[in-house]
């Protein structure tokens, strides 16, 4: 009986963890409070939410910081230039570190991110810092600049 009982408590543990989609996981992770302000004030964390799946280079907040804080401050107000920047790191579908091929890659956002893998791997000359981190709706590769669509 007592078996029955542990077992019937791990199931139900089991059930009550839910997985993190991508939104979830950058909070988590704590290092990315300033990709999540703009997230929310693009209105793209519901998509980011949704069943994916989604490829995001994330820029950190040190990465964030390297823009002077009056482009930062502007580009957050800008609605329209935000989703195309933070769109501008997002490809679709979900592509794990070892699967990156070296040329093009279609971003949501319409334009290409250029990927290299010699010494690394970069995306439009960032770093990626740290790759593969799973959510339930995608992965996320951190990045070490915020990209510009050209």
């Amino acid at each position: 009986m007592k078996k029955l009982i542990t077992i019937a408590a791990l199931s139900l543990s089991a059930l009550s963890v839910q997985a993190k989609d991508i939104v979830d996981t950058a909070i988590d992770a704590g290092k990315f409070k300033t990709l999540v302000t703009a997230l929310q004030a693009a209105d793209l964390v519901k998509t980011l939410k949704g069943p994916g799946s989604f490829t995001v280079f994330a820029p950190t907040d040190e990465a964030f910081a390297k823009i002077p804080k009056a482009d930062l401050d502007a580009l957050l107000k800008d609605k329209a230039k935000l989703s195309a920047v933070l769109t501008y790191h997002v490809v679709p579908g979900k592509v794990m570190a070892k699967d990156v091929k070296p040329g093009a890659a279609k971003t949501v956002q319409g334009g290409s991110l250029t990927l290299a893998t010699s010494g690394g791997v970069t995306v439009n000359g960032a770093k990626v810092v740290a790759a593969d981190i799973g959510a339930d709706n995608g992965v996320i590769h951190v990045i070490d600049s915020v990209l510009m669509p050209q």
